[in-house]
């Protein structure tokens, strides 16, 4: 079975780097917020260092709205889907997998450039580890529930436009429990609060997301 996962993911990789544009887009977010923001409410280190947070996590979220539509979708128009229901391995492994590769591509550059990032905001050292934390856990969590959203939004004619509303709502929790804890540690507060809440939206989405997805795949195929 890991053979089999460890090939799906090496495949949804090897399609990623192939096109290129899916590996560089999120740092392509990241940096153009970062150099936009400044040039609309101005280059004063203070202010830029209270909105860090918010814009390196709007960036995240905004790569991880990429190629969601096409998340299921080409292995839907092209049967790959109903092989992965005739495959021994249980769907739920299979989806959470694509749901693996995903994050991969759009949260892990995210990941790793955030501390320079950071750093260009202003933002306070000691803020950097809950930082990086936050989106260790906060990362995934988008992932997820954005391959639940695009697996309800299979069978759609427009998908893009449904998947988009319904995944803002969705992402909002993350989006406010991650900033409040990176703003509270700027501020020399403790933000083990928020982040255990970001942990408890972690494990409850890796616990429910991947089944809610498989039912929705099975569902679509049905």
């Amino acid at each position: 079975m890991m053979r089999a996962l460890v090939a799906l993911i090496g495949r949804d990789l090897k399609l990623a780097f192939r096109r290129g544009g899916e590996t560089l887009m999120p740092l392509f977010f990241l940096f153009a917020v970062i150099i936009l923001v400044p040039l609309g409410v101005g280059p004063e280190p203070n202010l830029l260092a209270s909105l860090a947070p918010g814009m390196i996590w709007i960036a995240a979220l905004l790569s991880a709205l990429l190629a969601l539509d096409g998340l299921f979708r080409s292995d839907y128009e092209d049967g790959s889907l109903e092989q992965w229901l005739l495959s021994p391995w249980p769907l739920a492994v299979l989806a959470a997998t694509r749901l693996f590769s995903h994050w991969i591509i759009t949260g892990i550059p995210v990941i790793i450039v955030s501390p320079l990032a950071a750093q260009m905001l202003y933002l306070p050292a000691e803020a950097l580890p809950v930082l990086v934390l936050s989106l260790l856990l906060g990362t995934p969590i988008l992932s997820l529930l954005g391959g639940l959203a695009a697996s309800l939004t299979l069978g759609t004619n427009r998908g893009s436009v449904m998947l988009s509303i319904l995944v803002f709502p969705l992402f909002v929790p993350v989006l406010i429990f991650a900033t409040g804890a990176v703003s509270a540690a700027a501020d020399g507060m403790d933000p083990g609060a928020d982040l255990g809440l970001l942990s408890a939206l972690l494990v409850l989405a890796l616990t429910l997301v991947p089944i809610g997805t498989a039912a929705a795949l099975r569902l679509n195929l049905e």
